[in-house]
């Protein structure tokens, strides 16, 4: 009886982790990312300043958000994002300064972005960037007089993904007829308030735990956390969980194959331009697939400038482990935040907190 029950589980995970999904994204909407997150990338590789590049290319990550509605709502949307995007990284970057609170930093911003994002039902990949640009501005060793630096580097990123996004926008929408902008439901404070304390909070214990563990450079830690533990359902946020370890794994053997190589600032810009097509074409079916090469993507993002300073190995190692730690949290966060006695036990304390008047 408990073997008949083990093998409808075996056989269960294995149907969720082998479905592929259907999608209707066209070729261009990768195209257009990859240029958006590249163009930075060979700018920077041309006046070999790859830092600079790098940092401009997370801005550029903006064009993700960018939704298949009118032209009007579109630009708006995106606009909103890459200020979203500089004053996250701008954040991440003061905190740095201040290794302590660094934790307090990022579950505040986990918090306030997350739900600004649910407020007004932004899209995957939800807060997902916003949180990862804060992370790599806090582990991003720079002197204060280089903050305004800094944060023109993101902006101006920002900005050629927007000029990126109205082009490709004019053009797709020749080819498909937009969507109609959806009313915003009204907001409930579990959806919005409870959800997002509690998403917060645990991107804060990830890190904490990452702190006590002495992790060198571990950004990815509450990535991965925030990745897993947004997840609609339990069911959700397990297969998340799956899908980023397995994914993960292989993508380090990827990473591992792809830092032995001779990589000069050409190649690991093109490399990198190469897997953001590759990933925004497969992620919408198939999570896992597509976590194969974000791993090598987002190492190369955060660790291009310094390659060549330390072992491959090691810096593969140190990702693993932040992967699953940060995944175990918020797996652990997933659990509570879709146990009902939790949300029953602590939405009431919350509920304490907040005048009246201001929950529904």
């Amino acid at each position: 009886m408990r073997l008949n029950k083990l093998r409808s589980l075996l056989r269960e995970e294995l149907r969720h982790l082998t479905t592929i999904n259907a999608s209707d994204r066209l070729w261009q909407m990768p195209f257009a990312a990859a240029l958006a997150s590249g163009l930075p990338l060979l700018v920077g590789a041309y006046f070999n300043r790859m830092d600079y590049g790098l940092v401009s290319s997370l801005g550029g990550l903006v064009f993700l958000y960018l939704p298949s509605t009118p032209l009007h709502h579109r630009m708006v949307s995106v606009m909103a994002c890459a200020f979203g995007m500089s004053a996250c990284y701008a954040l991440g970057l003061m905190s740095h300064f201040f290794a302590p609170v660094m934790m307090l930093v990022l579950a505040f911003i986990a918090i306030l972005v997350t739900m600004v994002c649910r407020f007004y039902v932004l899209g995957p990949p939800g807060s997902l960037f916003f949180i990862m640009t804060a992370s790599i501005g806090a582990y991003s060793p720079v002197a204060v007089l280089q903050l305004p630096l800094m944060v023109g580097l993101i902006t101006m990123g920002s900005l050629l993904a927007c000029l990126i996004g109205f082009f490709y926008s004019i053009h797709m929408l020749r080819l498909q007829a937009p969507k109609p902008v959806a009313l915003l439901p009204s907001p409930s404070f579990d959806f919005v308030v409870f959800d997002s304390v509690v998403i917060g909070v645990f991107v804060g214990i990830s890190l904490a735990a990452a702190q006590a563990l002495h992790l060198q450079k571990s950004y990815w830690v509450p990535v991965s956390c925030l990745a897993v533990i947004q997840g609609a359902s339990m069911r959700a946020v397990w297969n998340k969980q799956l899908h980023r370890v397995l994914g993960t794994g292989i993508g380090l053997l990827l990473s591992w194959g792809l830092l032995l190589l001779p990589l000069d600032k050409w190649s690991i810009s093109l490399t990198m331009m190469v897997l953001t097509f590759v990933v925004e074409y497969t992620v919408v079916r198939h999570y896992a697939f597509a976590a194969i090469f974000i791993t090598p993507l987002t190492l190369l993002l955060a660790e291009a400038a310094t390659l060549g300073q330390g072992s491959p190995t090691t810096l593969v190692q140190a990702r693993f482990f932040d992967t699953v730690l940060g995944c175990f949290v918020g797996l652990v966060g997933g659990i509570c935040l879709h146990s009902p006695r939790f949300r029953d036990v602590v939405g009431r304390q919350i509920r304490r907190l907040i005048p009246s008047r201001l929950v529904p």
